[in-house]
């Protein structure tokens, strides 16, 4: 008797590659070639080879085109539900191996221990804000950017590098930090982006509760937007509950009617001060205590009001955003979730992961490739977004803000 034949499993080509994926999960996101061509930074006409490259590798349609419309098939629903977890895990797995065979993130951990040791301990404030600021002093300052203090609008601030046009908010969950603090990573940015950084010394809970902060920022922005004459020559950056502070002095503007910054970079954004968007942590873990620690800057503030949760105001209008966050980041949550939302408002939005498991990983420029090189892209993204400097000639400025790294910058690793 003849045995009967197993069915052959059907294996995936050998040749279907990540970017594939990527442009495909891309396309059935957005349902919309265009901004999906901008969300991965690549012309129309090569997403679209790239997704016929698939199709044809797959042996089967998955999105059908018309003139206005993209729609998914039945072959598509099943690949994207299948390949988002694949691309995930496939992020997951890269920065898990160079976590393990590395020892950068060793010296990241180290350098946040002793702060992390104090904020599981009964500790104070300023136990807390000296912690920090030791951290902060781990990072080596460029000797040749010159730094000098100035007032911005009533406000203590340090002006880092020359010709200031960005105000640089810094993170600390509005309870630590201090422009003297973070000159070096502003001096980095300084250096990437060619233009000088006003970072200002905003009022700090539970002495200033809100909106102390965000009247402070807002005061900078104002005097720096008067100091070039046009707010379109001011950009905003800022780092976790730095960069919330910023989309908050965003909102805040289009509210009132002002006119806005030509845009912002948001370094590991830091949205939600109630927590509740944090990834699970295995134990004690830095971000719980800051999370408690802000409590005192909300001071039984309504939580919904977006100039404390900006992540529930509406983007519609905000000018161009640079979101970065890291694969690792316990916060990355709140970093998608701001992608997707300012997508949807038709906000100009690039958003930049990195294999990395810290939050704000930025400010270890000096000896972690992917925060130098975050660095150099967030600078070369704000200096496409101000006109170009005396010096500089009409055809340096680019218009459609194409990737930074299609262009030569300094290096914050250099300094």
């Amino acid at each position: 008797m003849e045995q009967a034949k197993e069915p052959a499993v059907s294996t995936a080509p050998d040749a279907v590659e990540v970017r594939h994926l990527r442009a495909f999960v891309a396309v059935a996101e957005e349902l919309n070639f265009s901004r999906a061509a901008e969300r991965l930074y690549l012309s129309q006409p090569a997403l679209s080879r790239q997704i016929r490259m698939l199709e044809r590798l797959v042996g089967c349609e998955l999105l059908r085109r018309s003139t206005r419309h993209v729609e998914l098939t039945l072959a598509g629903e099943a690949l994207l539900d299948r390949a988002r977890p694949v691309l995930a895990a496939l992020d997951e797995a890269v920065a898990a191996a160079q976590t393990v065979g590395g020892e950068l993130n060793a010296r990241i951990m180290q350098a946040w221990t002793p702060m992390l040791a104090i904020a599981t301990a009964v500790s104070s404030i300023q136990q807390m804000r000296d912690a920090f600021e030791g951290v902060l002093a781990q990072m080596p300052m460029a000797p040749e950017t010159p730094v000098r203090p100035t007032i911005a609008g009533g406000v203590p601030a340090l002006v880092v590098g020359a010709d200031p046009a960005i105000l640089y908010l810094h993170g600390g969950n509005y309870v630590l930090g201090s422009a003297y603090g973070y000159r070096p990573l502003a001096a980095a940015l300084a250096t990437a982006a060619g233009r000088g950084v006003l970072v200002p010394d905003f009022r700090l809970a539970p002495e200033h509760p809100f909106p102390a902060a965000l009247d402070d920022a807002l005061a900078a922005y104002r005097w720096l937007a008067a100091q070039r004459d046009a707010a379109s020559e001011v950009v905003l950056a800022g780092d976790s509950s730095g960069a919330g502070l910023a989309l908050a002095v965003l909102l805040s503007l289009k509210a009132e009617g002002e006119a806005m910054p030509a845009g912002a970079a948001l370094l590991c954004p830091n949205l939600d001060l109630s927590g509740a968007m944090l990834t699970p942590s295995a134990g004690p873990h830095l971000l719980d205590e800051l999370v408690r620690m802000c409590q005192a800057y909300i001071a039984g503030h309504p939580l919904e009001d977006p100039r404390v949760s900006p992540l529930l105001g509406d983007l519609t209008g905000l000018p161009p955003l640079l979101i970065q966050y890291a694969s690792g980041d316990r916060a990355r949550p709140e970093a998608e979730a701001l992608g997707r939302d300012a997508r949807h408002a038709g906000v100009n939005v690039r958003a930049e992961r990195y294999a990395a498991d810290t939050h704000v990983f930025q400010m270890f420029f000096p000896f972690l490739p992917e925060a130098a090189d975050a660095v150099g892209q967030a600078g070369g993204f704000l200096a496409d977004l101000l006109r170009p400097a005396p010096s500089a000639t009409a055809s340096d400025h680019v218009e459609d803000l194409p990737p930074a790294s299609s262009r030569p910058r300094p290096s914050p690793r250099q300094i």
